[in-house]
């Protein structure tokens, strides 16, 4: 149950909640624009950078340096074309060899459960590289149904219809 709360002091009702949801309540809508706006600077998705590498093979330069952040036997087991395999281990060492501090870098690991591309995307902003992480990492990307490559040779997996819109270029999103 929710009761609302007005005070003579307050524009806006207070709430309280027996609904883990609110009880904290949501923030302010300047708040909450600024925080969204913001995290779009850190973070895009699988189906951006899809497009904007798809646009690449058609001569349009993405902008962008995708990196896969993971071990060389996770890189082996598939990953996406046109990536450039930068284990996070290895950044401080490597980085400025396969790496142009004026074009943007995008990371990925694995997937959500997995926090290698934020430890890369650290690394990498410390290093002095403008960095976003692409969410959902390569799992994501093959659950789309993007194809990536593996030493037996290219492959693609059915869309996965929980994460994608089956049949439709886009989600709309």
């Amino acid at each position: 149950m929710t009761t609302h709360l007005a005070t003579a002091a307050t524009a806006a009702p207070v709430v309280t909640s027996v609904n883990a949801v609110l009880r904290v309540p949501p923030a302010t809508p300047a708040d909450a624009a600024a925080y969204f706006t913001a995290s779009l600077a850190f973070h895009t998705d699988v189906s951006d950078v899809a497009a904007a590498l798809e646009a690449a093979q058609a001569g349009t330069d993405p902008g962008f340096v995708l990196v896969d952040t993971r071990s060389t036997e996770a890189w082996d087991q598939g990953h996406i074309p046109g990536a450039v395999h930068l284990p996070t281990a290895q950044i401080p060492q490597l980085a400025g060899t396969f790496l142009d501090r004026s074009v943007p870098v995008v990371v990925h690991c694995w997937g959500p459960g997995c926090n290698g591309a934020v430890r890369a995307a650290a690394a990498l902003a410390g290093l002095g590289y403008q960095v976003k992480e692409m969410l959902g990492g390569i799992e994501y990307w093959i659950r789309e149904g993007f194809g990536y490559e593996t030493a037996e040779g290219p492959g693609r997996r059915d869309t996965d219809g929980l994460t994608a819109p089956l049949g439709a270029a886009a989600c709309g999103c």
